[in-house]
């Protein structure tokens, strides 16, 4: 609970530079109308509606750092990129995209930035390599990278047609990505270039959950979105092009009503059910079955029973204790039944004796050793 909490505070806080630096361009108007674009986009409420992931520090950072490009504050945006590296393996690609959006746009102005902002470029695509070969390899006991398997047919480079796999569902993010959040508009502005990074290692990838806007996939390029857009609508308003004008004029507006409709099929419209704030009969039978584990108890679970269990349990991922044989299993599935549950919890651990259901209901299982 806690780590959602702090996720879904981390979200909100990315909401602030997104707003201040589309007031500061265009006015507090199409500002509050963006940010609020922003706090509804579908990448932020499908990684919300998600478990708790890393790259909920991320999205603050990116929103700060390019918050800091649209303003022309180059240091402080280099300088809050940089924390990226720390984030997730990836990031540090994106860091290197953003510092080069930085060159691009300081050349004119304070092309003094210029080199500094290519040597950060070029760290962090370094400090990226050197941690997918060297630091995380190190970590791994099988001494690799494993989501190299994710990439090519045999885990290395991407094979032949792995962009092409999956192409309309690709097609379809990319229309999520850039029309009901920008308009399209968003293509018109350097800052796009930051989103390269993710949508490359995403659709090189032969995972099909990589390809589609479900998840939290999406969380890092929203912030890109919205302030590419903001940077993107402050041009459009001093083209020489009319209907460009009139187009930028009426954008935030349309953006808002657009997250604010489409809204109603994404998890937010699940707060207007009552339901949702009612346990239903699985969370009900959940409680009652996992409180046959005692207090203090060294017990191995699947994924839905352990965050309820490891407040006061001495938990382990099952079938990942290592030489630890549990005094309890706790899983869910309800197409298990207690004859296939006990032979599983025996070939997880052979030799430790029989194992017999303590409870179950719900789906959720309790065996004890």
């Amino acid at each position: 609970m806690t780590l959602l909490v702090a996720q879904a505070a981390l979200f909100a806080l990315a909401v602030v530079p997104v707003t201040r630096a589309a007031a500061a361009l265009l006015g507090r108007g199409a500002g509050v109308a963006i940010g609020a674009a922003f706090g509804l986009s579908f990448g932020i409420q499908r990684a919300v509606d998600f478990d708790f992931h890393e790259i909920a520090f991320a999205v603050p950072l990116l929103a700060f750092a390019l918050e800091a490009v649209v303003r022309e504050r180059w240091r402080a945006a280099l300088l809050l990129a940089l924390p990226l590296l720390l984030v997730k393996e990836d990031l540090g690609l994106t860091a290197a995209a953003l510092a080069i959006v930085v060159a691009l746009r300081a050349r004119e102005r304070r092309p003094g930035m210029v080199v500094p902002a290519l040597a950060v470029a070029l760290s962090a695509a370094l400090a990226c390599a050197v941690t997918l070969t060297v630091v995380i390899p190190a970590f791994n006991t099988g001494g690799g990278y494993d989501y190299w398997s994710k990439i090519g047919e045999d885990g290395g480079g991407v094979a032949a047609g792995a962009l092409l796999d999956g192409a309309g569902e690709k097609a379809r993010t990319l229309l999520w990505l850039l029309v009901p959040t920008t308009g399209l508009l968003a293509l018109r502005s350097p800052l796009a270039l930051v989103a390269l990074p993710t949508l490359a290692w995403r659709f090189a990838s032969r995972e099909p959950h990589y390809w589609s806007t479900d998840w939290h996939y999406d969380a890092v390029l929203m912030p890109v979105a919205a302030l590419a857009l903001t940077d993107a609508l402050a041009r459009a308003r001093l083209s020489p092009r009319p209907w460009l004008r009139t187009y930028a004029h009426h954008l935030p507006a349309a953006v808002l009503a657009a997250a604010a409709a489409l809204a109603t099929t994404l998890p937010t419209a699940a707060l207007a059910s009552a339901e949702t704030y009612r346990p239903g009969p699985s969370a009900e039978a959940g409680s009652r079955v996992l409180a046959a584990v005692p207090d203090g108890a060294t017990v191995a679970a699947n994924v839905r029973p352990i965050s309820h269990l490891t407040q006061r349990c001495r938990v382990f991922w099952i079938g990942g204790s290592g030489e630890v044989v549990p005094r309890y299993v706790a899983y869910y599935d309800p197409d298990q039944t207690a004859k296939s549950l006990t032979a599983y919890a025996e070939r997880l651990y052979p030799g430790a004796g029989g194992w017999s259901v303590e409870a179950e209901g719900g789906g959720y299982w309790v065996l004890r050793r």
